[in-house]
C-alpha cells in the first residue's frame, strides 16, 4: 500500500494542484478582488442568502386553470365536430361544463366517437365524462382525475416558462421550484429589484391575432353586447382611469402566439416607435399568410393577455412569416414582452403572494461570519493535530487545507451554488476530514504498541483505518443523496457540499497523506516515529 511510483506521484500532485487552482478565482472574489469579465474563470455561485437578491412566491388559481382548460376544450370540440361534418348549435360553458345541442339525435354515436380523443387525458386517465340529455343535448364534465392531471401539467409548464424567462435575464444559478400543487418559488441571486422581476413574471404573454368584427354596432360594443360569433376585448391603455374603447373580434379563425419561433424588440423605421418583431414557424407563417391574403383592407386585432394592443389594417398579404407588434411600448416594456414571447406564454396567470429582498450587505456579513467560524475551528484543529501527532499531524493539516481548496474548486468547476447551509457543510467536511486522520494516526499508534516495525505499522494503520472511513462515508453519502433528492433550496445546497466533501475527504486523508508518509519513510528509513 505504500508503493508510489513516480508516474503516480506526478498524476496525484497534478490532479490535486489543478483542482485547488480552480478555487483561486472564488477566493479572490470573496476577498474583494475584482476579476475582469474577459477572463472566463470558474467561480462558485453564491446563493440568495449570501449574494443577496429577490425571492418571490407565485401562486396560480385552480379555477383559472379549469377555466382555461374548458376554453381549450370548446375549441377542440368545435374542430372535431366540424371535421366530422356534425351539425350542432347552442354551445355554452357554465359551472365547469361544456354543453351543445346536436341538430339530429342520430349523430349522438358519431359525436361520441369524434370526441373520444378529446375526452381522454394522458395514460388511462379520463379527463371528461360525456352525458346526453333529451336525446340531443351533449354535456361534457371534467372528472376529478382530469382536474388533477391538468393542474399538474399546467404548473409544470408554468415552472418551465418562468425558468426560461429568468434565464433570459442572464442571472447565475436562479432557483425555480414548484412548491405544493399550485405554487412556484423563485429565487434570483444578485437581483435586488423585485419589481422588474414581478413585471416579467406577471405577464402571461398569451398572444392572439383575430379579425375585427367591423359589422358590430359601436353602441352595442360599448355596452358589452357582442354579436353572434364574436367576443369583446378591452383596449389596452397606460392610464387605468381612461380605458380605451372595447373592440369586438371574431371568435374563430385567428392565430395563437404558440406558433412563434422568435421575438425581438426594436424600432419602427418609419415612426421610430418601440415595437416587437416576431417570427412564426412554418405552419404559423402559412396561417398568417392565408389570414392576411383573405382579409386585405380589413382590420385585425393584436391581443395580449386579454387586451387589444392595436388594430392595424392588412394593407397587403404578409407572406414572410414575420409580423410587427406595436402599442404603447417603451424600450423596457418592449424588451420584456420580447422575452416573454420567446420563452412562451404562461398557461395560467401567476399572482405574487410573497416577496422578499435580501441585501448584498447581509450576504457579505453571512460569508464573513461563516469564514471566521471555519477559520477559528480549523486553527484550533490544526494546533491540536500537530501537538498530538507531530509529523503525521502536519500531513493531516496540509491535507485538510487541500481538502477545502479541492472542494471549492470542484464546486466552481461544476457551477454549483454555495448557500449559508453550504458553509455549514464546509465546516462539517473539515470535521469529517479530521476524524479520518485521527482514525489513521490512532491505528498507526496501536500498531506500534503491538510491536510492529515502522513501515508495517504505517501500512497496517492505513489499511485497517480505511475500512472504518469507507463505512462511515458511505453512510453519510446515502444521507447526502437522499437530502439532495427529496430536499429543496438550502437543503440541497447543504447536500451538495456534503457529498462532494465526502469524496475530497477520502482522497486527501487516504491517498495524499499516505503518499507523503510513504515518501518520508522511503527516504529517511526511520526506526521509530513520534506519533
Amino acid at each position: 500500500m505504500l508503493e508510489f511510483p513516480l508516474w503516480k506521484k506526478i498524476w496525484l500532485w497534478g490532479l490535486t494542484l489543478l483542482a485547488a487552482a480552480a478555487a483561486v478565482p472564488s477566493l479572490l472574489v470573496t476577498s474583494g478582488v475584482e476579476i475582469s469579465e474577459d477572463w472566463s474563470l470558474p467561480q462558485v455561485n453564491l446563493g440568495l442568502d449570501l449574494a443577496g437578491g429577490s425571492h418571490l412566491l407565485l401562486e396560480a388559481d385552480p379555477e383559472d386553470i379549469a377555466k382555461a382548460f374548458l376554453e381549450n376544450l370548446e375549441e377542440n370540440v368545435e374542430r372535431e365536430l366540424d371535421n366530422a361534418d356534425i351539425e350542432y348549435g347552442d354551445m355554452s360553458r357554465s359551472d365547469g361544463k361544456l354543453s351543445f345541442m346536436l341538430d339530429s339525435a342520430a349523430d349522438i354515436d358519431k359525436a361520441r366517437g369524434a370526441l373520444e380523443v378529446t375526452m381522454q387525458g394522458e395514460g388511462l386517465t379520463r379527463a371528461w365524462d360525456l352525458r346526453v340529455f333529451d336525446t340531443q343535448r351533449v354535456v361534457l364534465e371534467q372528472t376529478s382525475g382530469g382536474v388533477d392531471q391538468e393542474v399538474d401539467q399546467t404548473m409544470e409548464t408554468a415552472t418551465e416558462v418562468v425558468r426560461k424567462r429568468i434565464d433570459e435575464l442572464g442571472t447565475r444559478e436562479p432557483t425555480i421550484i414548484q412548491q405544493g400543487d399550485t405554487r412556484i418559488v423563485v429565487q434570483v441571486p444578485g437581483l435586488e429589484d423585485p419589481e422588474a422581476l414581478k413585471e416579467l413574471l406577471g405577464q402571461t404573454a398569451q398572444l392572439e391575432f383575430k379579425m375585427v368584427d367591423d359589422d358590430a354596432l359601436p353602441e352595442n360594443v360599448a355596452a358589452g353586447i357582442a354579436p353572434t360569433g364574436s367576443q369583446i376585448f378591452p383596449y389596452s391603455s397606460d392610464d387605468p382611469e381612461t380605458p380605451g374603447q372595447p373592440v369586438a373580434v371574431e371568435r374563430l379563425g385567428g392565430i395563437r402566439g404558440d406558433s412563434l419561433t422568435g421575438a425581438q424588440s426594436g424600432k419602427d423605421p418609419q415612426t421610430n416607435e418601440d415595437v416587437v418583431n416576431i417570427q412564426f414557424d412554418q405552419q404559423g407563417g402559412q396561417k398568417f399568410a392565408d389570414l392576411s391574403t383573405k382579409n386585405v383592407g380589413k382590420r385585425f386585432a393584436i391581443i395580449l393577455d386579454g387586451e387589444v394592443l392595436s388594430t392595424p389594417f392588412f394593407r397587403e398579404p404578409i407572406l414572410g412569416g414575420q409580423a410587427q407588434i406595436s402599442g404603447s411600448f417603451d424600450a423596457d416594456s418592449a424588451s420584456n414582452l420580447a422575452i416573454s414571447l420567446r420563452s412562451g406564454a404562461l398557461p395560467v396567470e401567476l399572482e405574487v403572494v410573497e416577496e422578499r429582498t435580501v441585501s448584498a450587505e447581509l450576504g457579505a456579513d453571512s460569508i464573513r461570519k461563516g469564514m471566521i467560524a471555519m477559520l477559528i475551528g480549523s486553527l484550533a484543529v490544526i494546533a491540536l493535530m500537530i501537538a498530538t501527532y507531530g509529523r503525521f499531524g502536519i500531513y493531516a493539516t496540509v491535507a485538510l487545507t487541500f481538502n477545502v481548496l479541492i472542494l471549492l474548486g470542484l464546486m466552481a468547476t461544476g457551477n454549483f451554488t454555495l448557500t449559508l447551509p453550504g458553509i455549514a457543510g464546509f465546516v462539517l467536511t473539515v470535521g469529517a476530514a479530521v476524524d479520518a486522520n485521527v482514525l489513521i494516526n490512532e491505528r498507526i499508534r496501536e500498531e506500534r504498541k503491538r510491536g510492529r516495525k515502522v513501515v508495517a505499522a504505517v501500512e497496517n494503520g492505513y489499511k485497517e483505518a480505511s475500512r472504518a472511513i469507507y463505512d462511515a462515508n458511505i453512510t453519510n453519502l446515502i444521507a447526502g443523496v437522499l437530502l439532495f433528492w427529496f430536499g429543496s433550496g438550502p437543503i440541497r445546497g447543504f447536500a451538495v457540499v456534503l457529498v462532494i466533501g465526502l469524496a475530497t475527504t477520502v482522497f486527501t486523508a487516504l491517498v495524499l497523506t499516505r503518499m507523503w508518509a510513504a515518501g518520508w519513510l522511503g527516504s529517511k528509513r526511520p526506526t521509530d516515529i513520534n506519533i
